[in-house]
Order: C-alpha cells, then structure tokens, then sequence
C-alpha cells in the first residue's frame, strides 16, 4: 500500500517510556479507539489523553479532528502531530516492527483497506445517525460526551454543553446522510453488518482470518459506539447479534493475542465466506455512495443521488470521501498487474468493481 500519505489483570499493558507516542482523542469517538485498539494490539506503548482537557498539552494538530497521535523528539519536546487513522495506521508500519496489521501479500492488502475504508466512511453512517436521531441517544450523548474534556463542569456548564452540543450535531446529521428518507437504507445496512459478522464468527475470528488486519479495526472503531455506547443500536446489537457485542469486547485489547511472524491470515483467494458476503454488502452500499459522490462533486452538483438497496439515495456531497476513492484507486494501479487480476477475480460480482474501474 503506498500512500495513505487515511482491562482485565489478563490484558496486555505495555510499558510506559519517557518518549512514547501521545494518543489523544475522547470515549465517544469511533476513531480514537481505533487507534487506541490498534496501538494495543500491536503493543506499541503510548500514553493516554483526553483531548480538551485540563491534562491536553499537545500543539494544534493540521486538522481539528480526532484522534491525535503526537510523536515525541528525543529531548521528549513534541515533534510530528499527525491525524487521520488511516494514515496514522500506516505510519505506525513502517516505524513498529511486529504484529502487522497489513497482510504482505499486496492484493489482500488492499482487499483489507477497501473494507477499512467502508468501516470509516460508510458504517459511521449509522454510527453518526442513531446518536443524533434518536431521543435516548441524543440525551445519553449529549450528558457525557461534554464530560471528557471538563468532569468538574458545574451544572449551569454542563447545560450550556449539552445544548452546543447536540444542537450542533443534530442540524449537522443532513451532512452526513441522516434524513428521514434515508433512514431506512442506513438501519438495515447496519443490520446486515451484525447479520454478517454473526456469521463470520461461526467459523473465524477475524475478516481476514485468525488475526486482524486494517478492515477490522475499521468496523470495530464505529461499533465501539454502536454496540456498546448508544441506546439504540446497542439495544438492537444485544438481542440480534451477541458474538458481536463480544468481539467489539475483545477487538479493544488484543494485546494479548498469539501472533506469529506474517502467518495466520488467509489466502486472498480463499478468504472467509463471511468476508466475501461482506464485500458483496460493500458493493451494495458504500461503492455506488462513493461513485456517486465523486461524480457529484466533479459536475458540481449540490447533492449526491444513488441506488441502494432497491432505494434512493441522498446526500450533500462530501469532499474528503472523493479523496478517499481517489487513493483506492491509486493503491490499485498500484499493483502489479498479476495482483491487479487477483484482486479483479475476488471482487467480481460485488458491486465493488466500480471502484476500481
């Protein structure tokens, strides 16, 4: 891949250095326990901070977004402050030896980035949309996500919080495709998503096999919150799909998981059943959104209309989501051409041609 220039007594914890890498971000953020999940699993040590808050000493990141992930100089003074969990994951490849998260094999690498990128930016949809659209969701929301940054806030301030808060949110959920008529394409896409996970938890642990790769910290990111955190979709996850409120458990600390050299992820031609019903999702889904999006934003339309799922549709279009598919389709050509074929074979039938076409 060559750009991306996007606890228990038993859990591992690994030691504290005087110069580790500075994760800040916030509990209600799917990105942020991305990275903070990643950092586990590859058993990077790092400190913990809560961004906002009295303890948050970092410099402004280029982009006012979380997680931050500051790296330190050798005089322990702050050097890079870098942003964005994709990029941030392949940062960490190339400066962290060890329990990788992308596979070498180069086809399968990018199969694993493509469904990353659907975690990032199609399931936090629905992420985004039960916590603004629901009345258990927006209160629960917006009482504690304030308090990451300011526990000691007084009642008058925390009102004053909840109210910037949730009003900001709700009138931004149009940006991000939370209406009325789209409501029903995003629930049941979030629905089919516990379906398949289900089912891949029958028979493997991760998409890839038995260890993970990029896609599933992706997803996992955006179902810390939706399976574990907001009323409503946690409420549905608890009932319609059990293994899956387990792994969100167990994908946040895999510390502990036995990892050995490059072994344990499957054959790109042989991967999971689950995985590849999975991808035929992605097809329907977040591929024609994401096509339809660059091609909005190229005519300078001022709304994104598509098909899913034997319905339509309908967005603002979204800029950062054309660079996005923009970088799939470099890492692609990327490719060697055999690899290129390879991955053509497993995505064909999909729906997720189109994103490579």
């Amino acid at each position: 891949m060559s750009h991306w220039h996007k606890c228990d007594a038993f859990a591992y914890h690994p030691p504290m250095t005087e110069h580790a890498l500075v994760l800040a971000g916030q509990y209600g953020s799917p990105y942020t326990l991305k990275m903070r999940g990643v950092l586990r699993y590859r058993r990077i040590p790092f400190h913990w901070m809560l961004r906002n808050s009295r303890w948050d000493d970092l410099p402004e990141p280029p982009v006012p977004i979380i997680p931050v992930i500051a790296y330190r100089n050798d005089d322990g003074s702050y050097g890079d402050i870098t942003v964005d969990s994709s990029p941030q994951i392949m940062r960490l490849e190339t400066e962290f030896d060890g329990r990788a998260l992308v596979p070498t094999d180069p086809a399968l690498a990018f199969v694993d980035a493509l469904i990353e990128d659907y975690g990032d930016e199609w399931v936090t949809k629905a992420m985004y949309h039960y916590r603004w659209a629901y009345e258990a969701d927006i209160d629960k929301a917006g009482k504690l996500l304030p308090l990451s940054g300011n526990l000691r806030a007084n009642s008058d301030q925390a009102q004053q919080a909840y109210d910037f808060i949730t009003n900001r949110q709700i009138t931004r959920r149009e940006l991000v495709g939370s209406t009325e008529l789209n409501t029903p394409l995003i629930e049941s896409s979030y629905e089919r998503l516990l379906d398949l996970l289900t089912e891949l938890l029958t028979s493997d642990d991760f998409l890839l096999g038995d260890r993970p790769g990029r896609g599933d910290f992706g997803i996992f990111g955006q179902l810390t919150q939706l399976v574990r955190w907001d009323p409503t979709p946690t409420a549905l996850a608890s009932v319609r799909a059990p293994k899956v409120v387990n792994w969100v458990d167990r994908m946040d600390d895999l510390g502990w998981l036995p990892v050995d050299g490059d072994d344990g992820w499957q054959p790109l031609e042989d991967l999971p059943a689950a995985t590849t019903k999975l991808l035929h999702e992605i097809g329907a889904t977040y591929a024609p959104f994401m096509i339809a999006n660059a091609r909005a934003l190229m005519s300078g339309a001022d709304e994104v209309v598509c098909e899913i799922e034997g319905g339509t549709y309908r967005q603002g279009p979204f800029k950062y989501q054309a660079k996005c598919l923009q970088w799939l389709r470099e890492d692609y050509a990327a490719l060697s051409e055999a690899d290129r074929e390879r991955v053509d074979t497993v995505l064909a039938g999909t729906g997720c041609e189109v994103l490579v076409a």
